[in-house]
């Protein structure tokens, strides 16, 4: 075998883990308002609060107001990413155009063009770690973290080897200036909530 077979094995095989732990999941009593996705093989179910959806709604009616209402951006759908059984929902997802569905009838990670995702307290090493790393590898030209709990917002942006090179710091009250990325927008965060961390 050569590697490239190992990999599209190893890719199959993960790909079947993930199915049978969503149809699992399906069959289980997850809580109304929990999202659940699976983050390098870990089950995360995380309670939505009203400031986690306010800034995705934000941020989600700022995409479609620049692209219109054809624009295929999606919010908590499964996307499954290269790594270790990465079930991915993220909380924005924007696929090009041309997107088409796999077999399977999944959304496929090399059609994904920007990614947005907003902290949770309980999940928020995911985002700035296996998440990103996972996106980056995809190489997704776009990632953008919201942070309620700093009031900033991280962009990533150039991914190389598993890893984004740049990332701009912008904090809550300032715009998110994504011209002359692949998003071509601009995200104004004045109205962000502020989520209080429950340890401060």
């Amino acid at each position: 075998m050569t590697v490239v077979d190992d990999r599209i094995a190893m890719a199959d095989a993960n790909t079947q883990r993930l199915d049978e732990w969503f149809e699992r999941l399906e069959r289980m009593p997850v809580p109304e308002g929990f999202r659940v996705e699976i983050v390098g093989g870990n089950v995360y179910m995380t309670p939505q609060r009203d400031t986690h959806w306010a800034i995705i709604f934000k941020l989600a009616t700022a995409v479609e107001a620049r692209f219109g209402e054809d624009v295929r951006v999606f919010s908590d759908v499964r996307i499954d990413f290269p790594g270790h059984e990465n079930g991915l929902c993220p909380d924005v997802a924007v696929l090009r155009a041309s997107a088409e569905k796999d077999d399977e009838g999944r959304w496929r990670y090399e059609d994904v063009e920007f990614v947005f995702e907003v902290i949770s307290e309980g999940t928020a090493a995911n985002d700035y770690g296996p998440k990103k790393a996972a996106y980056a590898t995809a190489a997704v030209p776009l990632y953008v973290i919201a942070d309620p709990y700093q009031g900033r917002c991280y962009v990533y942006t150039d991914p190389k080897n598993g890893d984004y090179v740049t990332r701009t710091r912008v904090d809550f009250g300032d715009d998110i200036d994504l011209t002359g990325t692949v998003a071509d927008l601009t995200v104004s965060t004045s109205a962000f909530p502020r989520e209080r961390s429950p340890l401060a």
